[in-house]
């Protein structure tokens, strides 16, 4: 595997149009399946990443694209991605690794099979494939899971897809239908006239503009906060690996408690804990009461100390357009792995799949994660400045759903009435004194 830098060559070096439909700023897998749908539509749409085209987390997950356990909210959203997965890789090609192989998760605990049991009401409103396991089933689909399990689900019908892989194919496929690509060309602010956007501003010069998209993952507290737009978002580390060639155990992904496994198409494992870690900095103090309620349930959160470049300075300082800014300072956000967690990666995958206690964990990454209090995204448009448009925080939940995120925000800035019920996901709960209800964990 090869993670991107601020090193790696530059793919997409457009030169910026004087004027489009829609800017997107940030290239991940949100800003990319956006334009995709954009394009397909008839719109003249530019992308800005200011480093690379999946640089950072949509590169980095673990590569699930499943329904199972999603918030109910999502799961319609996420019910349609599925189908778009499917979709690109029959019109982009096999690049995208997507197969429907199936996602477990199992339980050791009541609480767990509660979770299991409670969320089978929502794979039967949407009429879902899911399926209660017993322990006899498990030990026949997956006998290579260790543990004293009661129970869990499965979605057969989910899948799994290449981070590394994907997201730059599509975005290759969007560039072929006339995307306007440029990486390395950080966007420093959005222009506005008489309370709506006009365009945006570049590091390399500005860019008329009907619509701007803000998704830019876990950079966006910071980039709207410089606009006088006030979200409460914060960053959390995820650390991934993943083994060299191993056996089959399971062909899909599979959640065994405290290990998270996902066959890869060159026949190894991407391995993940489940163990997130916040870095403690100057945002954590200035949103930190907001999470609490999701924080009661994120019994795998762990804070450390550590720099955190997405945290705005306290106090907040704002830039102007003429200035570098925090984006151009770090391009490719390329956390360390925790050693920690590589450690007790190593040990709950041992014990929870012996099968693979000898195969080795080849290479390791970590990547940011852009979580919300609620653990759901934001996917709106503001009422000031109108024509600006956020899908942000989708708190470890962007990979699978990013297709259909990705059509929900293009039928929306083409000003399509929403097929599904966006509510949840506006950005005037944090502000309307909504009671914010956690969705399951990342």
């Amino acid at each position: 595997m090869f993670l991107f830098s601020d090193q790696t060559p530059i793919t997409f070096h457009d030169a910026l149009p004087e004027e489009v439909d829609v800017a997107i700023v940030g290239g991940g897998v949100i800003g990319v399946c956006t334009a995709w749908f954009l394009a397909k539509s008839g719109r003249k749409v530019l992308i800005c990443d200011k480093g690379r085209i999946a640089g950072e987390q949509s590169s980095r997950n673990w590569g699930w694209v499943r329904v199972n356990g999603r918030d109910d909210a999502e799961t319609p959203i996420a019910i349609e991605s599925l189908r778009l997965w499917e979709a690109f890789s029959e019109e982009i090609g096999p690049d995208i690794g997507f197969e429907r192989r199936g996602i477990i998760e199992l339980a050791e605990t009541p609480e767990e099979m509660d979770f299991c049991e409670r969320w089978m009401s929502v794979a039967t409103e949407n009429q879902l494939d899911t399926k209660l396991l017993t322990p006899d089933e498990i030990a026949r689909i997956f006998p290579a899971a260790k543990g004293a399990w009661i129970g869990g689900m499965m979605t057969p019908s989910d899948g799994r897809a290449e981070p590394f892989k994907a997201v730059p194919a599509i975005a290759r496929a969007a560039h072929s239908n006339g995307v306007v690509i440029r990486e390395a060309c950080a966007v420093r602010s959005v222009e506005t006239h008489n309370g709506r956007v006009c365009g945006i501003l570049t590091e390399h010069g500005k860019v008329k503009a009907q619509s701007v998209l803000c998704a830019a993952g876990a950079w966006s507290n910071m980039f709207l906060g410089n606009l006088g737009i006030d979200m409460p978002q914060l960053a959390v580390r995820g650390t991934v690996a993943r083994t060299g060639p191993a056996p089959s155990v399971f062909e899909g992904a599979a959640g065994a408690k405290d290990i998270f496994i996902r066959r890869r198409k060159d026949g190894g494992y991407s391995v993940a804990t489940g163990i997130t870690e916040h870095l403690i900095g100057s945002s954590s103090f200035r949103y930190g009461g907001r999470f609490v309620p999701a924080l009661k349930s994120a019994s795998e959160l762990s804070f450390r100390l550590g720099v955190d470049p997405t945290q705005a300075a306290f106090p907040r300082r704002k830039w102007s357009g003429d200035e570098i800014t925090p984006f151009e300072r770090t391009r490719v956000l390329n956390p360390a792995s925790s050693k920690t967690v590589l450690e007790k990666m190593r040990a709950h995958l041992d014990a929870r799949v012996p099968a693979l206690k000898n195969t080795t964990l080849i290479e390791s990454w970590a990547g940011m994660i852009d979580a919300m209090p609620d653990v759901v995204p934001v996917m709106d448009e503001l009422a000031n400045p109108s024509g600006l448009f956020i899908a942000t925080g989708f708190s470890g939940h962007g990979f699978g759903i990013g297709p259909g995120a990705g059509k929900v925000m293009a039928e929306m800035i083409d000003g399509h009435a929403p097929r599904f019920d966006l509510s949840r996901f506006r950005f005037s709960r944090f502000a309307d004194g909504s009671k914010l209800k956690p969705g399951p964990g990342i």
